[in-house]
Formats: structure tokens, C-alpha cells, sequence
């Protein structure tokens, strides 16, 4: 199955240069390309990509703002960003927008291909050491912490799986911790979306971060 991916970025050389990395990809395919955040919004509506790379700054409506009316649409799609490392704050800003995750532009490009299957695939965790730092960073930050997440209807064994993820673990990883079957463990991580309305694990891990769970020193 080919994962449809729209382009969003104000400079036509890094687009193109996107395109013709996604073209040489069997499974991958460039269904469109944005300039601006209001043309990213228009297209994805339009085209129901799978995958939306979007760069966050952009002239007139941001990758932010973009990203936060293309999750709140409720659809299929999901957006990766794609940004530089020292912008964390925008990071975190895309994050809570609803992106599914994040690439960094240095990335090697076998790894730029892998990280919007994954999305593609409904996963999130892009480069686990960075996004940890990440968000343990936009842990840090009191004003984002206020008032803490509720973890109301969330069950013990819930709580610990959360904690698990705050931490980084896969499900297999979470397993041997527990003690239970990987099935046991996806099947609880998947309750834990529904019942936090998460779109995925990038947003379990905050959630775990707000509901202070998981802390930067443990």
C-alpha cells in the first residue's frame, strides 16, 4: 500500500528536494505541495493524505496553526513535522497541536523515509532519545503543567503502563516489566487512548508528564 504524503514547506528548494527523496521510495508517493499553512489546510482537506510533512515556520498561518485545524478535522490524516532541533518551543507548541511527531531536518534520509511510514503505520515515537528530551523539556515548563491531567476512570494497572510509556518503553519493553504478555500490554496502551483521548504515543507520553507520572530526573 503507498502512503500519500502532502509537502508543506515555504522554500521551493526544500520541497523539492523532499520530492524527489519521496520519489525514489516503492511505497511512498508525494500527492501534493503547500507553501503556506492556509494552502497546507486547503490540500489536506482536499487530497486526505496519509502522511502531511509540515515545516512549522511559514509566512501568514503557521506549521502550528495548520497542524492544530488538520487534527481537529478528526480525520485520517496525521501530520510529522519537520523542524530544526534547537526549536523546541515550537516543537512542543506542534506537539500539543496534534502532531503525530517530529523529524529533525539533519536527519539522515533513510531515516526522514522510515519516520513518515511509522507515522503512516499509526506510531509516533520518532527518534525515542530526542522526543524524550523533548518533552521532558515541555516538562519542565510550570505554565504547561497547570492545572495537572486528570486521570479519572484510569485503572492501577493502566497507570502503570502509562508510566512505562512516559518512560519511552515499547510494548514489548513494557511487557517484561510487567510481566505480561505484549498482547496484554497493547491492548492496555490502547484502552489508555481511548479512554485519554491520545491520538498516540507521543501524546500518552505528555499525558504521562502532566498527570506527573513520569518526572525529568525519573
Amino acid at each position: 500500500m503507498t502512503v500519500r504524503v502532502l509537502l508543506v514547506d515555504d522554500q521551493p528548494l526544500v520541497r523539492a528536494g523532499l520530492r524527489v527523496l519521496i520519489a525514489e521510495a516503492a511505497d511512498l508517493a508525494v500527492v501534493g505541495e503547500a507553501g503556506t499553512g492556509a494552502e497546507a489546510i486547503r490540500l489536506a482537506r482536499d487530497l486526505a493524505p496519509d502522511v502531511v510533512l509540515m515545516d512549522l515556520r511559514m509566512p501568514g498561518t503557521d506549521g502550528i496553526a495548520a497542524t492544530r485545524t488538520i487534527s481537529a478535522h478528526g480525520g485520517p490524516t496525521r501530520v510529522l513535522v519537520l523542524t530544526t532541533f534547537d526549536d523546541d518551543e515550537h516543537v512542543h507548541a506542534a506537539l500539543r497541536a496534534g502532531a503525530s511527531g517530529f523529524l529533525v531536518k539533519d536527519m539522515a534520509v533513510d531515516d526522514i523515509l522510515a519516520a513518515i511510514r511509522v507515522v503512516a503505520a499509526g506510531d509516533a515515537l520518532i527518534a525515542p532519545a530526542v522526543t524524550r528530551r523533548l518533552i521532558a523539556e515541555f516538562a519542565r515548563r510550570p505554565e504547561r503543567l497547570t492545572p495537572r491531567r486528570s486521570l479519572a476512570g484510569v485503572t492501577e494497572r493502566e497507570r502503570e503502563v502509562l508510566t512505562l510509556v512516559g518512560r519511552g518503553l515499547s510494548n514489548a519493553e513494557i511487557a517484561a516489566e510487567l510481566v505480561i504478555s505484549v498482547a496484554t500490554a497493547k491492548a492496555h496502551v490502547a484502552r489508555l487512548f481511548a479512554k485519554l483521548g491520545a491520538r498516540d504515543r507521543v501524546h500518552l507520553v505528555i499525558a504521562a508528564y502532566e498527570a506527573g507520572l513520569v518526572t525529568t530526573t525519573g
